[in-house]
């Protein structure tokens, strides 16, 4: 691979959401058949016997929505069908190849960081706590930041507080086109997802909004009581044929927007 002449490193979000979205009939084309056959494990999950039935079940619904995913990725990351079909996809979107395998090693890859990332955070909050001593915590508590102690100590804790919270999502977000960079590259991309993304951190934060929203309403509309929004046919229908081609489909077109590499 060699470094293309052109440096798309500015995500436009209108482009990608368009061509995200008028991509998702193409992928439903290639795909139809392991979505329709994820539906139908997920409708037959009443009937699954216990013990060793359940773990047969689980093993292959979990290989169903992995080719599922397969599939959706080869289709959005590259430009048309045959580009796709070179790229391993088959018949109905039915594969289970190296590009699923490398989609996994990478997804632990990027799992492995973020804990170690979590972990020494937690570890740097609990060592900030354990040295503001002079904060009176029933005042912290009632919000009385006048009594709760040093204003340093109250800024120190603020500021350990947001990059604890933000540096987890600063780094998911430039992580989060992996299985779309190793569809497009051919070979497994983690970490080095995030040069991909460098520059784009709040554009691709609104097309993974845009790229999670589906997930969202179904929630919401379950969580609001919603006639009929929690059975299993329509949150098995919603997640398979609206939110992962949906996903697929606008991260696919980011990826291709901020990808920087080209076959040598």
């Amino acid at each position: 691979m060699v470094r293309g002449t052109e440096h798309r490193r500015r995500l436009k979000v209108g482009a990608a959401l368009s061509d995200g979205l008028g991509a998702v009939p193409r992928l439903w084309a290639g795909a139809w058949g392991v979505l329709l056959f994820a539906v139908m494990l997920a409708l037959i999950a009443p009937w699954v016997p216990h013990g060793f039935g359940s773990v047969v079940y689980g093993l292959g619904s979990g290989l169903a929505m992995l080719a599922a995913w397969g599939a959706l990725c080869r289709l959005a990351a590259t430009p048309d069908r045959a580009a796709a079909e070179r790229a391993g996809l088959r018949a109905g979107g039915f594969q289970l190849g190296k590009l699923e395998a490398r989609i996994v090693f990478a997804a632990f890859l990027n799992l492995l960081f973020l804990s170690m990332i979590l972990v020494v955070l937690a570890l740097v909050v609990l060592a900030i706590f354990g040295m503001a001593t002079a904060l009176d915590l029933e005042a912290l508590r009632a919000r009385n930041w006048a009594a709760a102690g040093p204003a340093w100590q109250l800024a120190m804790i603020a500021a350990v507080a947001a990059i604890a919270v933000t540096v987890p999502i600063l780094l998911a977000v430039r992580l989060a086109l992996f299985s779309q960079a190793t569809a497009g590259r051919g070979y497994t991309v983690s970490l080095n997802t995030m040069g991909i993304a460098t520059g784009s951190f709040w554009p691709l934060l609104a097309v993974i909004t845009v790229a999670i929203l589906p997930m969202a309403l179904l929630m919401a509309a379950v969580v609001s009581g919603v006639p009929y929004a929690g059975h299993p046919a329509v949150v098995a229908a919603v997640l398979a044929w609206v939110q992962a081609p949906v996903a697929a489909g606008v991260l696919g077109a980011a990826y291709r927007q901020l990808e920087y590499w080209a076959p040598a």
